[in-house]
Order: C-alpha cells, then structure tokens, then sequence
C-alpha cells in the first residue's frame, strides 16, 4: 500500500515523480503529492484523490528543481484529505517527508514534540518524522534522520529532502519495502520496481535498518553505526512493458490471459517427465523431510486461499499434518512451534506485514521456514530458509489471478518433492501426476477460450446484493477465492461455504432467485455436491456450477454449466478458478466498477 518515490539528476523532477507514482497506483492510495527543492526552497503540491487531480495542480502551479520526492497515500491514520496527504514538512519548513508504513508510537512522540513547541497541522502519524528530523537537525541531515530513527517504532520506508542541503536525499527502510534506482547520472527511490523501469534496470535492494544518501555524484549505503555497505546491483530483467496493459483494458484482464504461460513458467525445469521433480536451490533432504513432525502454512487473503488448497494436496499425497494459518492470528496464538517444524510462508510482494511476523516467530522458536513468492530480493525471501519463486511476472490489478495460480502450482511442486522423498506414491503414479499437471497451461488456455459462458452470466446477475458460493474438498477452497474476488472488485457481498455446512444455517439466506455458484469437480464429492444443489435449487436458487466434461449428472441438476477440460481431480483449483476470476472482472465492468483500482483495497499489505 501507498507508494514512493524520489529523484536526484539534472532533469526537471516533477514529471518523474509523477509518472514514477502513475506506475505505483496499482498499490492502492487516495491522495497524491510531491516536495521538490527549488533555490533552496521546498514547495509542495498535494490533494486527494487520483493522481489526474494532482497532475490538474501541476499544471496550474508548476514546480520547477531537480530533487525531490513524491508519495501516493493510503489512508490509516486521518481520513483522505488534502492536509492528511504526503509529503509532510517540518514546522520551519525545512525539512520534507514521505513516508509508507505505521508509526506505532507517534502518540507520544506527538505529545513530546508539542511540548518542546511543535505544532501539528494534520492527524497522520507520519507528521512526527520531519517534526522530529528539524528538533535533531544540527546542520548534517542524515545524521538528525539517524537521530530521529532511532526514538521511531514501527514499520517504515521514509524519503527526505532538506532545503538546507538542497542537493541530497535520504531515505531509510524498515518492514516496509525500498529500493534504490541507478540511472546515468540520475538516481531514484522507490516502493517498487515499477516506478523506476522506464529509466533505469540496475537497483539496489534495501535491507531493514539501512540508510541512502543520493546526491548529483552518486549513492552510498550506511548502516544504523554509519559504516558504509557495499552491495550487489540487481538486474531487472523484465521490461517496462511487462507491466503495461498490452492492449486490455483493465490489468486484470490482461493478467487473467497471462495465466497459461505463468503457470507453464514456474513449473519448467522443476516438473519435467522422467527426471526428479527440483525445488531450485532448497537444499531439504529426505532425512530432513521426514523429521518434519508439522507444517504450518501461512499467509493472508488469496494467499492464504491458495495455501488451503495445498494443505488438501501435502495432506493426501505426503500424509504429513498441516495446518493452514491466517497470518495475523499465528503469532497471537501462541503456537506450538520446534525444530521439527516446518512453516510455508505465501506471499505475492513478500513484504506482507503479518506474514513477515509469523516467519520472524517461527525461525525465532527454530522452525525451517520455506517462502513462496514473487518477487526477487523481497524481505519474505531474504528472510526465509528456502524460497521458491512463482514466476508470474509483474502483477498490477489490486486484485490477485495469476499470483494465486502460480501459488498454487508451487504449493502441488513442494507436495510432489516431498511425497518423492517419502516414497507416499510409486514412481508411476507420480509421472501419472506429472504428465497431466504438465497440459495445465494448455487446459488453461482452453478455459480462457470460452469465456463468453461466464459473461452472459454475470450480464444476468450483476444486480444481484448477495452471491453464494459452495464447494466440498479442494472445491471449498477453490469457492472461497471466487467470493474474494467478487467482493473485492464488484462490492457485491458474498460468501462461501463448505457444502456439508449448509444445512447448518446459510440455507436459511436461500430463497427465490438467490444466486449460488457451486463447484462439483472432485469425482469422489460430486455424488454429495448433487444433493446440496437439490436442496437450494428446491429453494428456488439460480445456479451456475463448474465440472469436468463428462459430468452429466451435474447439468441435470442445475440451470447453467460450465465444463472445464478433465485434469486429475487435484488441480481441478488452477482451472476453475480462472471462470471465477472472469465472473467477478464481467460483473464489476457491467457495474461500472474501477476493476485494477478497487475502493478501500492496497496491492501490497505493509502495516498491520
């Protein structure tokens, strides 16, 4: 959530801000802002809402300098409004901050500096930071950020510039993400990769507890002591255009198509017919493997979705216990955690909040932590003993698709390494296995073909206030996902439910015309899933249900069907997902929704 972004060169930095925080909007905010530094000066332009209305000011009142920084905002503390947005500058003035993350003792930092004479003009905790910079400021700006750092407690990644040192920034991160941009004599700061990319591929990645000072001649890294840290420039290899909408309309759309290939892409060289199946560099052998006594699986939203389905999947393959946690309770739990533990962690950014917790809790009580994410060099990798990418390339859309599949893609490729090391399933099963989750990409694309079904649904139902989804076994998993998805991007309330939970209440919401979708895809369910759909069709529900293709059965008992190519019922999630993804994408176009942009929703979750 919220984005960053800072410039030094010789080129004006207004429009690079600008553009740097238009290819951060997909991370969610409300407000908009830049502080640029002109004849030692700071002026600033900031409002609320998008970044056209910033770009409107812009255009009536330019800023001319070459520094400066820029920040897209996601409220937290202090409604959306002009005087709550970033950048935040000092009582004299002199000093100017962006900040993402929560200040988590800003009350009585607050309290202090209004003592000392401070005066606070908006309700953000993240005014107390340049307040606290101009009380230590003695002439060295990055010593007073160091001063200033040091009382903060929190999650944080902070720009600053100073009118008195008009020619530098500072910036520091820690439980929030930051990366340094290197350019030809111009340098950046930034939130994420995409900001940077239409002008530079070489970045540094920033640790926690690390400072940068960027001026006309150059970057330097400290540490918390002022030592200098020399590190290794990261190549991005993707391009710009990756993350561009490539003649869609939405992200999301476009993200949905590029499903097949991200599938096909994380699975290549670690599933291959005939050989072992590989987890790249994670070194865990057979002995290790069977010394596991736990698996916790952990993460939030989609992720935590996806890490359901693979506790179905180890279970039945690896016969392992696993639990499937939501991140922001693990660590409140008390959980019981020891060396023969092993922890999942999922996370798309890999700078989830609360997933970044759990890990810290797990390695700290000595359990081997293996990371699933997407994003290189991100603090859930660097953190974790293992990590196993899931390339999916550049995710925009607030909401998640092919991150999801991908997860799911390594959730199956850890079970298959594992039930290879256990000996849980002969060697003919498992390239039975092998070989049907490799056509995965081609029944995909298959799906993705005959989505005009899905449309002319959501074109009868997008009216509907209320949408239930039921599923049994890995469909239940899979039916959890698709009532995120629309409520994430239709506001349509929704919920899911195991089918055998029926009867237990939610069919009392059931009546004339109500809307239920219902996945019948696990052979050895379909019998029971039958039954739950009699009695809401009995109800007199409208039904749409997804099977495999032979599966008359289930058209007989409902109004629409969707067949989806027949795969071994375990990866039934990563095609009847995709149906659901376009059920909520159709509906909240018809609706007239922001598809990549949904109100109250941030891409990546850096705060509590």
């Amino acid at each position: 959530m919220c984005g960053i972004v800072g410039f030094v060169g010789k080129k004006q930095a207004s429009s690079i801000l600008v553009e740097g925080l238009s290819k951060l909007e997909y991370r969610g905010y409300d407000s908009a802002g830049v502080a640029i530094i002109d004849n030692d000066h700071i002026n600033v332009v900031k409002c609320k809402g998008r970044l056209k209305n910033l770009e409107n000011k812009l255009s009536e009142h330019p800023l001319k300098g070459i520094v400066g920084i820029g920040h897209t905002r996601w409220a937290t503390h202090g409604k959306p409004s002009d005087l709550n947005a970033h950048p935040h500058n000092s009582q004299d003035g002199t000093i100017s901050v962006v900040h993402n993350g929560i200040i988590e003792n800003y009350v009585q930092l607050r309290e202090w500096l209004t003592s000392k004479g401070y005066k606070f003009v908006s309700e953000t905790d993240t005014e107390v930071i340049p307040q606290l910079i101009e009380y230590f400021y003695k002439g060295d700006i990055v010593e007073a950020v160091m001063r200033a750092i040091s009382k903060i407690k929190g999650s944080y990644a902070v720009g600053v510039i100073c009118s008195k040192e008009p020619g530098k920034l500072v910036a520091v991160r820690k439980d929030s993400p930051l990366i340094v941009g290197l350019g030809k004599d111009e340098y950046y700061i930034a939130s994420d990769i995409p900001a940077v990319l239409n002008h530079t591929r070489d970045i540094y990645l920033l640790n926690d507890n690390e400072f940068v000072v960027i001026t006309k001649d150059g970057v330097k890294l400290l540490s918390e002591d002022k030592k200098e840290i020399k590190r290794d420039v990261y190549h991005v290899t993707w391009s710009a255009n990756a993350a561009e909408k490539g003649g869609f309309d939405h992200f999301m759309m476009k993200e949905i198509h590029e499903q097949p290939k991200a599938i096909k892409d994380t699975m290549t060289s670690r599933i291959m017919p005939g050989k072992p199946i590989t987890l790249d560099d994670i070194k865990i052998t057979k002995e290790q493997i069977k010394n596991i006594n736990k698996i916790y699986i952990v993460a939030c939203g989609t992720a935590y979705h996806a890490g359901i389905v693979g506790k179905y999947v180890i279970e039945k393959l690896v016969r392992m216990p696993v639990e499937v946690d939501i991140a922001s309770e693990f660590r409140y739990r008390n959980p019981i955690i020891d060396e023969k533990t092993l922890m999942i962690i999922i996370s798309q950014s890999g700078e989830t909040a609360d997933t970044l917790a759990a890990l810290r809790e797990a390695k700290a009580q000595g359990a081997r932590v293996i990371a699933i994410t997407n994003v290189v060099g991100s603090s859930v990798s660097r953190e974790a003993d293992d990590v196993l990418y899931t390339w999916a390339g550049p995710e925009i859309a607030v909401a998640s698709t092919k991150a999801y599949v991908t997860q799911l893609i390594a959730m199956y490729i850890i079970a298959l390494f594992f039930a290879q090391h256990k000996g849980t399933i002969s060697e003919e099963k498992m390239e039975e296995i092998k070989k049907d989750m490799l056509t995965l990409p081609i029944k995909a694309e298959e799906v993705l073909s005959n989505k005009d079904i899905i449309q002319e649904f959501a074109e009868k139902i997008y009216k509907e206030q209320d949408v239930f989804f039921l599923g049994r076994g890995l469909d239940y998993a899979v039916a959890l996902e698709g009532s995120l998805k629309l409520k994430e991007i239709s506001y349509i309330h929704s919920e899911a439910y195991a089918g055998g939970e029926l009867k237990h209440g939610p069919i009392a919401l059931i009546e004339d015309g109500t809307v239920v979708i219902v996945g019948a895809t696990q052979g050895y369910l379909v019998e029971k899933m039958i039954s739950n759909i009699k009695e809401v069709t009995t109800r007199g529900a409208n039904v749409l249900a997804f099977a495999f293709e032979g599966s008359d059965e289930v058209s007989k008992a409902v109004d629409s069907v969707m067949y989806l190519p027949k795969v071994n019922d375990i990866f039934a999630p990563v095609l009847s997902v995709i149906p659901l993804q376009l059920l909520a994408y159709y509906i909240s176009i018809k609706k007239g929704c922001d598809v990549d942009k949904p109100r109250n929703l941030a891409k990546s979750v850096t705060v509590e």
